[in-house]
């Protein structure tokens, strides 16, 4: 059977790392400088996956928080995640297993999130990651971020390749209507310990069968 599938991009958040209480417990001690907080359901179910700056956004709409506030807020989340990061963040075998025989299988290997590009990259480095990656693209280089399917278009255009060559793991609603939305496979995962090498050979095994339908 010929392969199909070409090439393999990963959301980050809830994927690659387990990031969610990071960037939940870096919003809320940033707001808090201000009066505001979000709660913990609305950060797993209303804004999960979403940029800070969307989250900013809708946070004015809903909660009259002040707009003159963005972009300070923003920053201060920024360094507040970091400095979680350089705490927490460390490697997974599993993972850096998974990228690597993918690697030597001749996948191609990128990255999609919608974090901005240094906590990308920060957080790639610590985990081990950042090697296998053969292109990142963050939601500071789309004019659009997920749930759009910009994201993924651009990494698949510039790996040349056609959505249907390409499977995306994703874990969240908005990640997953981008992934759909861009005509690529899509593996759908609840934990990071999802993202393995067994269940990510499954998935393109079920994608390459499609295709040979």
């Amino acid at each position: 059977m010929k392969n199909k599938i070409k090439a393999i991009i990963f959301d980050m958040d809830g994927v690659l790392i387990e990031a969610k209480d990071w960037h939940y417990d870096a919003l809320n001690r940033a707001l808090g400088l201000f009066g505001h907080t979000i709660s913990r359901h609305d950060h797993l179910v209303t804004f999960d996956g979403l940029p800070t700056v969307t989250k900013l956004d809708m946070l004015t709409l809903e909660k009259e928080l002040p707009e003159k506030l963005h972009e300070f807020i923003n920053e201060l989340k920024q360094k507040y995640t970091i400095e979680l990061v350089h705490q927490h963040c460390k490697p997974r075998f599993y993972h850096e297993y998974a990228l690597s025989k993918l690697k030597s299988q001749g996948y191609r290997i990128a990255c999609g999130s919608n974090s901005v590009r240094n906590s990308i990259e920060v957080m790639l480095e610590k985990s081990n990651l950042m090697k296998y990656m053969e292109i990142v693209v963050s939601a500071q280089e789309v004019s659009e971020p997920k749930p759009s399917p910009e994201m993924y278009l651009k990494i698949i255009s510039n790996f040349g390749l056609r959505p249907d060559e390409c499977l995306i793991i994703e874990d969240n609603e908005n990640g997953i209507k981008a992934a759909k939305s861009s005509g690529a496979h899509v593996l759908v995962v609840k934990e990071v310990v999802d993202v393995n090498i067994d269940n990510i050979s499954q998935a393109i095994e079920k994608a390459n069968s499609k295709e040979c339908v």
